[in-house]
């Protein structure tokens, strides 16, 4: 028995496939998840999440978004799923640098700084630390 994966951003379907295992970036932690796990809903956080089948493990960076586990079914909404490979390491610095560079003069300008600089961080430490 396995858990179905299901990964949707506003443009499409971009994962939907049984495996053995996942690991989920909660905005405070990692959540993993097995076959029977209770059922949950969750907020995500900027970062990687890993599917592992057999002894193969597959990474994505998520933009954060939610996730819902119910009868081994873990559903992902986020705004956005890159496999780690297609990550672009000068990219993902440059969006660091301007998004610090960034002025931010009210509360809601800050919260949007902070989390382009988490997205930011996210993925470069993925691609740097190789997790």
């Amino acid at each position: 028995m396995s858990l179905q994966i299901v990964v949707v951003t506003p443009e499409k379907t971009t994962l939907d496939q049984k495996v053995d295992a996942v690991t989920v970036p909660m905005f405070d932690g990692e959540l993993g998840v097995l076959r029977g796990h209770a059922p949950l809903i969750g907020r995500m956080g900027p970062g990687e999440l890993r599917t592992t089948r057999g002894g193969d493990v597959s990474r994505f960076y998520v933009d954060g978004g939610f996730v819902q586990i119910l009868n081994d079914v873990v559903s992902v909404l986020t705004g956005r799923t890159v496999p780690v490979e297609e990550i672009d390491l000068d990219a993902a610095r440059q969006e660091l640098e301007t998004a610090e560079r960034q002025q931010a003069s009210n509360v809601e300008l800050m919260d949007l700084k902070r989390k382009a600089i988490a997205q930011a961080k996210a993925q470069i430490r993925m691609v740097e630390n190789g997790s």
